[in-house]
C-alpha cells in the first residue's frame, strides 16, 4: 500500500529527494541574481574610478581600460549564462517533478474507500489534485529563483558595505530587519486567509462540476436559474474570501513601502550624499553603494510582494493535502496475499455491521453461498441487500465476524486480487468518455479486438454498436450519456463476459428496462452465469424464478431462504411480496403501501 507523508514539509521532501542534486544545481544557477546585485555594480565602480583617475598623457588607454572591458563583458556573459542555465534546469526539472506528484497522489487517492468518494465531490477532489501538483512548483520557483538569491545577495552586499563605512551597514541592516519583521507580522494572516480562500475555491469548483455532471436533470426540471442562484452564494463566499486576502496583502505592501522610503529613501540616500560631499567616498564607490542598495531593495521588494503568494500557495497545498491526512478507511493487511478462487464459495461467519455506529444492520449473520450457486436477494429498500454485496466487495469492513471466499478471509487478501475475482454489474453502469471498444475492453485490458467483438456478440451488443456513427470507435459521452440504459447494461455484461471472473454480482441489472431490452439483457446474462457463483439483487421478483435459491431480507435479517417454489409454498413474507407485486404494489418497511 502506498503511504504518503502527512506534513507539508515531509510531503515535499518525499518528492524532492529523487531530484535533490538537480534542485541543488538549479539553485546554484539561480544565484545569478547575486551577480546582478553586486558583481555588476562593482565592475561599474572600477570603470568609473578608472575614468576619474585617467590621465591620457601618462597612462595607456588599452592597458587601463581593456582589462575592465574584458571583465565587464565576461561578467555580463557569466550572469546571462547562469540565468539561461537556470531556465533550462527548471524546464527539465519541474515537469518531471509535477508529473511525479500528480501520478503518485492520483494513485494514493484511488486507495480510499467507497465511503470516502461518496462523501466528497469529484470536482473538489480533482481540483485538489491539480492544486497539490502545481502549487509546489510555484513554491519552489519563488524560493529558488527569488527568496534564496535575495538572502544571499543581501549578505554579500552587507559584507561589501562594511569595507566602506559602518553607517551604511547599520542603516541597510536596520531596513532589512524592519522589512523582514513586517513580512513576518503579516505572514500568519496571509496564510490563514489564503487557506480560507483555497477551501472556498475548492468547494465552488466542486459545486460547478456537480451541476455540469447532472446537467440533464437541470434541464428536465428547468432549474437553470435555481442552480445559478444556488451557485451564486458559493461564488459570493469565494469572492469575499479572495477580497479579504488581497486587501490584507495590500496593507502589508503599504507598510513595506513606508519602511523603504524612510530607511532607504531618506536615511541611506542622505548618508551616501553626505559621505561623498565630505570626500569619504569616491564617485565609483558612491555608484557602487547606490546601485547595490537599489538592486537589493528591488529584490527585497519583489520578495516581500511575493511573500503573500508564497503563503497562498502553501495554504493551497495544505488545504489540498486534506484527503491525504485521512487514512484510507479500508486497507490491505500488512501481510495480505492474493486471493485464489478455485470454486467460488462465499461464507458470512457471524458477521456484524453498522453504518456510523448506528444500530447494527447485520447482527452475527451467518450464511453460506455454495460455489456455482445462483442466489437472488429480495426485500424492501433499506433491508440490507445492497449492504450484503458491498461487504463482499469490501466497500466497508465488518465490525465483527468474517467473510470468507473459498476459506480465505477477504480482509487478509489484497483488494486488487479480490476485485479481479468478482464481476459486478450495477443498476446503472457508468461508462468512461472513451470509445465503445475501450469501454468493453476495460474488463480485460490485454484482450484482442477479436475477443472484444465476441463478448459484444454474446451480450447482444454487436447489433446496436454496428449502427452507431463510428461503430466500435464511437465515443459514448461522459458517463455513457450517448447510450440508452439498456445499451449500457449490455455493454456492462460484455465487459463482465470479457473479464471472466468466477463470482458475479448483479444489482438490479434489469429493473429499469423495457420488456424487449430486458430480454436482450437476460439472454446476455444467461451466457454469463453458468459455472459462476452468482448473486442477484432484484425488486422485480419474476427475474428470480430460475434462481437456485432466494434470500429474503428484512431489517438486516434473512427471514426466509429457499427456492421460488418453496418460498411460495411457505405462505410467508416472500409470498406476500409476490402477490402484492403482481397486483401492482408492495408494502414499505413502515407498513405503508407503495406502487411498483
Amino acid at each position: 500500500m502506498l503511504i504518503l507523508p502527512k506534513k507539508l514539509s515531509s510531503f515535499l521532501w518525499y518528492f524532492i529527494r529523487p531530484y535533490r542534486w538537480q534542485f541543488v544545481g538549479s539553485q546554484l544557477c539561480a544565484l545569478a541574481w547575486t551577480g546582478d546585485a553586486i558583481l555588476w555594480p562593482y565592475l561599474v565602480k572600477l570603470l568609473v574610478d578608472a575614468m576619474e583617475s585617467y590621465q591620457p598623457a601618462l597612462m595607456s588607454f588599452d592597458k587601463t581600460f581593456l582589462p575592465l572591458f574584458i571583465m565587464l563583458v565576461g561578467g555580463w556573459l557569466l550572469i546571462e549564462g547562469m540565468y539561461r542555465l537556470q531556465g533550462f534546469c527548471f524546464a527539465w526539472l519541474f515537469p518531471r517533478f509535477e508529473a511525479k506528484v500528480r501520478m503518485t497522489v492520483f494513485d494514493y487517492l484511488l486507495q480510499h474507500s467507497h465511503r470516502f468518494f461518496a462523501n466528497n465531490l469529484a470536482g473538489s477532489l480533482s481540483n485538489k489534485i491539480t492544486d497539490i501538483t502545481q502549487s509546489p512548483v510555484r513554491i519552489f520557483e519563488m524560493v529558488m529563483a527569488l527568496f534564496i538569491p535575495t538572502i544571499v545577495s543581501t549578505l554579500v552586499v552587507l559584507a561589501v558595505f562594511a569595507t566602506f563605512k559602518p553607517f551604511f551597514v547599520i542603516t541597510f541592516a536596520v531596513w532589512i530587519v524592519i522589512h523582514i519583521g513586517i513580512c513576518m507580522y503579516f505572514a500568519g494572516g496571509c496564510n490563514q486567509r489564503s487557506e480560507e480562500h483555497a477551501q472556498a475555491r475548492s468547494t465552488l469548483q466542486g459545486r460547478i462540476v456537480d451541476v455540469i455532471s447532472n446537467v440533464v436533470s437541470v434541464r428536465i426540471f428547468a432549474r437553470q436559474r435555481f442552480e445559478y442562484q444556488n451557485l451564486l452564494s458559493y461564488q459570493q463566499h469565494e469572492q469575499s474570501k479572495q477580497t479579504k486576502s488581497l486587501f490584507y496583502i495590500e496593507r502589508m505592501k503599504l507598510a513595506l513601502g513606508v519602511a523603504a522610503f524612510v530607511c532607504i529613501g531618506m536615511v541611506q540616500m542622505g548618508g551616501i550624499i553626505y559621505a561623498w560631499r565630505e570626500g569619504h567616498l569616491s564617485i565609483g564607490e558612491t555608484l557602487l553603494i547606490l546601485n547595490a542598495t537599489f538592486s537589493i531593495m528591488g529584490m527585497a521588494w519583489m520578495a516581500g510582494a511575493q511573500l503573500p503568494n508564497l503563503f497562498k500557495e502553501v495554504g493551497v497545498c495544505r488545504q489540498a493535502l486534506t484527503f491525504i491526512q485521512a487514512e484510507p478507511e479500508v486497507q490491505d493487511a500488512p501481510d495480505a496475499v492474493p486471493l485464489k478462487v478455485t470454486r467460488g464459495e462465499i461464507v458470512f461467519e457471524r458477521a456484524t455491521f453498522s453504518y456510523h455506529s448506528q444500530r447494527n444492520l447485520f447482527q452475527e449473520k451467518s450464511i453460506v453461498v455454495p460455489a456455482g450457486q445462483k442466489v437472488g436477494l429480495v426485500g424492501l429498500s433499506g433491508s440490507g441487500k445492497t449492504s450484503f454485496v458491498q461487504l463482499i466487495l469490501r466497500y466497508y469492513d465488518l465490525d465483527a465476524g468474517r467473510i470468507l471466499i473459498d476459506g480465505q478471509d477477504i480482509r487478509q487478501v489484497t483488494q486488487t486480487s479480490l476485485y479481479e475475482q468478482i464481476s459486478f454489474i450495477p443498476q446503472e453502469p457508468v461508462m468512461f468518455h472513451r470509445d465503445v471498444l475501450e469501454n468493453i475492453r476495460y474488463g480485460k485490458p490485454q484482450a484482442s479486438d477479436k475477443e472484444v467483438y465476441e463478448a459484444a456478440r454474446l451480450a447482444h451488443c454487436d447489433e446496436f454498436i454496428q449502427q452507431l456513427s463510428d461503430g466500435y470507435q464511437t465515443l459514448v459521452g461522459e458517463r455513457g450519456t450517448k447510450l440508452s440504459g439498456g445499451q449500457r447494461q449490455r455493454m456492462a455484461i460484455a465487459r463482465a463476459l470479457l473479464k471472466g471472473a468466477p463470482i458475479l454480482i448483479l444489482d438490479e441489472a434489469t429493473s429499469a428496462l423495457d420488456s424487449i431490452t430486458e430480454k436482450y439483457v437476460q439472454d446476455g446474462l444467461s451466457q454469463l452465469m453458468p459455472g459462476r457463483t452468482t448473486i442477484v439483487i432484484a425488486h422485480r421478483l419474476s427475474t428470480l424464478v430460475e434462481m437456485d435459491r432466494i434470500l429474503v431480507f428484512q431489517n438486516g435479517m434473512i427471514v426466509e431462504d429457499g427456492s421460488h417454489a418453496s418460498l411460495l409454498a411457505n405462505e410467508g413474507c416472500y409470498t406476500e411480496l409476490w402477490r402484492m407485486q403482481r397486483g401492482g404494489f408492495v408494502p414499505a418497511e413502515n407498513g405503508d403501501e407503495v406502487t411498483t
